[in-house]
């Protein structure tokens, strides 16, 4: 029995299908949330604000690595990298379901601008792909290294009182060092310099208006 060959317009609708699932359908995480048997602290309404704005910031930051790894196993060009960017993206949909989880229990929302972070990070990560592996798999090991030191600063700047949003943080910390280790130990090569800083820029534009946004 052959297996089904997919043709464009089958693997466009299959990729149209996950944006639309990642921007509105509720994640659903495989593994259990940190947060779980941790109680709440008591946050006084600044602090709840404060934390809201982080968590939606990694929110978003966890849309736009969807998208990422998405578009960077479209273009792939070695099986066994695609699949490790598939099962990446899987991991990280963790990250957005106990995000998204903690931001309502908060009281807040969502970042509006995510829609605009999956459609660019998509395209990046496909372009990314298409200069191959070895590129693909150091841009992935460059953005995780930018992360990790995101959430590091973010750890810092939680409201003392806020365990259960830290238990996430770090735990996504944890994760994103796993990330960018595989794909170094895979063969990544480090990126130039200038893309690093343009990296770096890029990052901080979709954090600050997440913040508000």
């Amino acid at each position: 029995m052959s297996s089904r060959r997919f043709t464009v317009t089958d693997r466009l609708i299959g990729e149209i299908d996950k944006a639309i699932n990642v921007l509105s359908a509720p994640a659903r995480a495989l593994r259990e949330s940190p947060v779980a048997g941790r109680a709440d602290g008591s946050l006084a309404a600044d602090e709840a604000r404060e934390s809201i704005r982080l968590m939606r910031v990694n929110h978003a930051g966890e849309v736009a690595a969807q998208a990422l790894y998405q578009g960077q196993a479209l273009t792939a060009r070695n099986p066994q990298v695609a699949a490790v960017m598939r099962r990446a993206a899987a991991e990280e949909t963790d990250h957005l379901a106990w995000c998204e989880h903690r931001i309502r229990e908060l009281g807040g929302r969502t970042s509006v601008l995510n829609p605009l972070w999956y459609l660019g990070s998509y395209a990046i990560g496909a372009i990314a792909g298409a200069f191959g592996d070895r590129i693909s798999l150091g841009f992935i090991a460059e953005t995780e290294k930018q992360v990790e030191s995101h959430l590091h600063e973010h750890l810092a700047r939680l409201p003392g009182a806020d365990s259960r949003s830290r238990a996430i943080l770090q735990q996504m910390q944890h994760d994103e060092i796993e990330h960018g280790a595989l794909a170094s130990s895979l063969g990544g090569s480090a990126l130039p310099a200038p893309l690093q800083t343009a990296m770096r820029l890029t990052s901080r534009l979709m954090t600050r208006s997440s913040f508000w946004l």
